[in-house]
This record gives structure tokens, sequence and C-alpha cells, in this order.
């Protein structure tokens, strides 16, 4: 037998036939679907200090279970010490069941972590996708606090198939994401 995420079963069981009966779809390929996952994390510091970005790539390698890879600089900004091509930060893109599985541990694990947390925001960018930022790595338990010698934020997108920001919506709370306030139309 295959190794199935739980949320990738969830959505196929359960949160497909309750989309298609809510946004009444005619075919099952209609239903939104959550495409990828995207975490990004900026490190302007990286200017100063070359090792902030080996290990704030090391860090998101450990905490998506994937390579991360550096982002680099577009152009000279002279007040930020900062030259074309220079390394500036890391992201890495999560798809199919390594997505999955990351999801549930952020929804899991890692946001009820966060010291008084009261959900998300429930703010979409007007297309059907979602940005997550989070201003301390450490609520990740792959994550070694003692190693730890600079505390960064990431963003994580959620970029789905949805026409607009209602479908979007309900697809990411019934995977479960903890929205804070109700959305209104």
């Amino acid at each position: 037998m295959t190794y199935v995420a739980t949320l990738k079963k969830k959505y196929s069981e359960e949160i497909i036939p309750a989309l298609k009966k809510e946004f009444s779809y005619s075919s099952v390929m209609q239903v939104p679907k959550l495409k990828k996952i995207v975490i990004n994390q900026g490190v302007g510091q990286a200017v100063a200090d070359k090792k902030l970005i080996d290990m704030a790539q090391a860090e998101l390698s450990l905490i998506a279970g994937q390579k991360a890879i550096l982002t680099y600089s577009k152009k000279d900004i002279s007040n930020f010490k900062l030259r074309k091509k220079m390394p500036i930060g890391v992201k890495v893109t999560l798809r199919r069941d390594k997505m999955y599985e990351f999801l549930e541990r952020l929804i899991a694990v890692a946001l009820p972590r966060i010291r008084d947390f009261k959900g998300i925001e429930s703010k979409l960018d007007g297309r059907g996708n979602y940005t997550l930022g989070i201003s301390e790595h450490i609520i990740f338990p792959e994550i070694d606090i003692d190693k730890i010698n600079k505390i960064l934020g990431l963003e994580i997108t959620f970029v789905t198939s949805a026409n607009n920001d209602e479908e979007a919506y309900a697809l990411l709370k019934e995977f479960g994401l903890p929205f804070k306030n109700i959305k209104k139309n």
C-alpha cells in the first residue's frame, strides 16, 4: 500500500464534495485545488554577513523538507549597500505530497505554537491566492532553538486554482487553516 498524505485524502473524500455542493459546480474539475505552496524568506542582513544566507537556506530546507534555493537582487541599491545578483533571500516551492505534508504540519503543529495565537488574517489577493506572514521561524519543530543566532520571519503563499477570493477562502477553510474572522463579501 502506498502512502497518501492525510490532507490529500481529506481533499478528495471530503473537501471536493463539500465545495461542489456549496458552489454548485457541475463537474469535479471546477472545484478549486491547492496548486503549490511557496515559502519565502528575505534575509536583508545577508548583505553584511554572508553566513546568514547559508544558515537561512539550511533552516528553510529543514522546515520544508526540500532544498531551498537562493534568491538574488535584481539591481544595485547603494543606500542598502546592495549590488546586483547578491543573494538576499531563500525560497522553496512545494507541490503534490510534500505540499500536503507541509500544510498538515503548519496547521497541526506550527501555528498553535505561536504565542497568543487567535487565528490568521483572512485577506486574500483578489486572484484566489493567500499569503501568510510569520514573524518567527522558530515556531516550526524542525528548528533547534539552541542553534539559532538570528530569528527570521517568513512568508508562506498558498497558490490555488480558484477563480476568486470567495472560492479560495472556502477551500483553505476546509483544509483547516484557522482564520480569525468571517470573510465578508
